[in-house]
């Protein structure tokens, strides 16, 4: 009865710390940066778009985790501005949220490591406006990266949002 018992909790254990790691579907992403010697990086799921239109899956109104499963995560041991918007030292969940006039605002969110999409629109730090631009060539996989400039690029489909940053 001992070893029975010791078997189902240590089956339990099991899945209580295996299954959400094999919960993920798509594959994860990173990229990293150097900010006056302090690190910055996101780290976030890669969906595929299987045919899908950005702009028919995301109305006005709506907020994207900018990625998929697990929540973007945006990691930061510098204060940075984003336009008028300071994002101190710390871990955030990135969000895109399209506006009523189809502008897009780049949302900084207190908790991270949520699923899905699971955003408290309470828990919002700052939003910044992201600006839009067409791509040349369509991208399959969301991509995200910081480029050594300090603009944050995300490309999905046809569509690329930037904002600018600095250290503060």
């Amino acid at each position: 009865m001992k070893r029975l018992l010791c078997g189902i909790c240590g089956l339990a254990v099991f899945a209580i710390l295996a299954v959400p790691g094999l919960a993920q579907k798509n594959p994860r992403g990173t990229s990293t940066l150097e900010v006056k010697g302090k690190t910055v990086s996101v780290e976030y799921g890669r969906p595929s778009l299987k045919g899908r239109n950005v702009d028919n899956m995301l109305k006005p109104g709506d907020v994207w985790r900018l990625g998929a499963d697990k929540s973007t995560t945006f990691s930061t041991a510098i204060d940075l501005v984003f336009g008028k918007a300071t994002v101190p030292a710390g871990e955030y969940s990135l969000w895109a949220r399209r506006e009523a006039d189809n502008s897009w605002k780049l949302v900084f969110n207190k908790q991270h490591g949520q699923w899905g999409m699971q955003h408290d629109a309470a828990q919002d730090l700052v939003a910044t406006p992201l600006e839009e631009s067409k791509l040349a060539q369509p991208v399959e996989m969301v991509t995200i990266s910081l480029d050594k400039s300090g603009i944050i690029v995300i490309e999905w489909g046809d569509k690329k949002l930037t904002a600018g940053f600095k250290a503060k």
